[in-house]
């Protein structure tokens, strides 16, 4: 049970200091936050202790492809959409983009 509090918390300061950084005009540290692979850190041990190594691997395989295919157009959105039509606007174009290109990843993706 500690270990779930233990994620909660890591996520929640993760999440907590790319905002704080961000709006305390450090950029440089929230962009780093924001990059550190929290959620994947935290499920791969989860999943290494539960299931075991070669499930971590194959894990983030698909993670790694499913990031190709589906984040990197979420991000492109969001870069191209948030100028012209304001952040909210772009974000939520780009979780549908995110979540068509995600179905059809985990549809067709074969391990």
């Amino acid at each position: 049970m500690m270990i779930y509090i233990f994620a909660f918390l890591v996520g929640g300061a993760v999440t907590t200091s790319i905002t704080y950084f961000e709006a305390s005009g450090w950029p440089l540290l929230s962009r780093l936050a924001a990059l550190v692979p929290v959620f994947t850190w935290l499920s791969y041990l989860f999943i290494g202790k539960l299931s075991g190594a070669e499930e971590v691997s194959r894990h983030a395989l698909f993670v790694l492809l499913g990031t190709l295919v589906a984040w990197v157009p979420y991000m492109f959105v969001i870069y191209y959409l948030a100028p012209k039509i304001g952040a909210g606007k772009a974000i939520l174009a780009a979780m549908a983009v995110f979540l068509i290109m995600a179905l059809l990843f985990i549809k067709f993706y074969k391990a």
